[in-house]
């Protein structure tokens, strides 16, 4: 403590450099590729293509719709339109792109076809080095709307322009999960929950990271009650409210940084109500978002809104001692909400059409965007950590392997990808995982 309030000294960096310059040597080991066989490749090998149903007929697509599927995925995660993707692309319409995502690029189309590139990440064995899939953080990436929407808000980022939120969670592999469309004034705290109980990944998230915006009282006891470990990043340390149930004076050595005494009655009169209110917000009869927004309107007034900040303020008050007295805890959190920085980096890389605004009114068209965008990170994240593989069998064959140095990669490099030109699908150089796109050894 400095002057009567909590501090923590800076967390000094702990990649060390012999690191960076093997994950550059790996690198330059990767063939170049244009996006669209990168993407055709992913679709081969893991067959999430095939999660985009017809929505009338219930057909799969076949190889040449797949195509069209693969040119609309680039159309809208890179944000150029599908009506200029036309124009790029030789021998498609923009009807055909239009007509497949409507038909076939709903929201559970996309939502299953993330999920399939997820999993099938989450099995690799380089994807081990990384994390075990049990930890994720979650970061809003701003948007400019560059059109009237309902769903834009003013804000000093975007100037006189409005603008909403891309709200992704990224998994301690490096895979993102789940996005959503938020409000770019709403509070990301709110939009945690919706997040980590409706993700259709086989990833199973127990602790989860966000920085100071993602975390108000009511939020570290819902996560408690829904069995989470909720640990964000917390800026403003001196000013954080600890609670006791005893009284302060029962804690001398704390007193001067205790700022009140948790109401205990309150909790006991309504935490049936609080667990039933937990049960249906898991079992998805009500939106997390929704009553977490509602909760956080009229929570003087309402007494189980009352109950539940309560129970939050004994598990904040827990996480806040742990995370002064623990340095491996700050660092864990700290590498966590690194990895969802690095994504927002890829994925502003990408979504470079149309100066990276947003150009759709209605937040469906919106998501549908950010989803093909998740999709597109995915499938790059995939195909890098596959030739990554290939590169570290090759490096272990020439000689001296440090492996303790894959824990400090990532698989979201792009420098090797071919993001612009002409749009090419060539639907038959068929790869497989037994015949990868070789190494650039010379």
């Amino acid at each position: 403590m400095k002057k009567g309030k909590l501090s923590i000294a800076r967390l000094e960096k702990d990649v060390p450099e012999e690191a960076k310059k093997f994950s550059a040597s790996l690198y330059q080991m990767l063939p170049r590729i244009k996006l669209t066989d990168l993407l055709m490749d992913i679709a081969y090998i893991t067959g999430f293509h095939e999660q985009f149903i017809h929505a009338s007929n219930n057909r799969k697509p076949d190889k040449e719709e797949t195509i069209i599927i693969m040119a609309a995925l680039l159309g809208m995660g890179m944000n150029i339109g599908l009506s200029k993707m036309a124009e790029a692309t030789p021998g498609l319409t923009y009807k055909q792109l239009a007509n497949v995502s409507q038909w076939r690029m709903y929201e559970d189309a996309m939502n299953k076809a993330q999920a399939v590139l997820v999993n099938f990440h989450h099995k690799l064995q380089l994807s081990s080095y990384w994390g075990d899939g049990t930890t994720s953080s979650s970061d809003g990436m701003r948007m400019q709307i560059g059109v009237s929407s309902l769903h834009a808000d003013a804000n000093p980022h975007y100037g006189t322009g409005k603008g909403a939120t891309i709200y992704r969670f990224t998994s301690d592999q490096f895979s993102s999960y789940y996005t959503k469309i938020i409000h770019t004034n709403s509070r990301d705290s709110i939009h945690v929950l919706d997040g980590l109980l409706h993700h259709e990944t086989d990833l199973n998230i127990v602790e989860h990271y966000t920085d100071t915006a993602g975390y108000t009282d009511q939020i570290f006891g819902l996560t408690h009650l829904l069995g989470f470990k909720f640990a964000p990043r917390i800026r403003d340390l001196s000013d954080s409210k600890l609670f006791t149930i005893d009284k302060a004076s029962e804690y001398p050595k704390l007193e001067v940084i205790l700022r009140g005494q948790i109401n205990t009655k309150v909790i006991k009169e309504n935490y049936e109500d609080v667990l039933r209110l937990a049960h249906s917000i898991r079992e998805g009869t009500v939106s997390a978002s929704l009553i977490m927004g509602k909760i956080g309107s009229y929570s003087r007034q309402n007494s189980l809104a009352t109950a539940l900040r309560e129970i939050g303020r004994i598990e904040k008050t827990i996480f806040i001692l742990n995370y002064i007295s623990d340095e491996s805890l700050r660092r864990k959190i700290q590498k966590g909400l690194n990895k969802g920085e690095a994504m927002n980096g890829l994925a502003r890389a990408i979504f470079f059409g149309k100066q990276g605004e947003l150009r759709e009114r209605t937040i469906q068209h919106q998501l549908q965007r950010a989803s093909a965008l998740n999709i597109i990170i995915n499938a790059i994240s995939i195909w890098n950590t596959l030739h990554l593989t290939k590169a570290v069998e090759y490096q272990k064959r020439s000689g001296s392997f440090n492996e303790e140095l894959l824990h400090h990669m990532s698989p979201l490099g792009w420098e090797h990808i071919n993001l612009l030109g002409e749009y090419h699908f060539n639907s038959e150089k068929m790869v497989s995982l037994d015949s990868l796109r070789p190494l650039k050894l010379s």
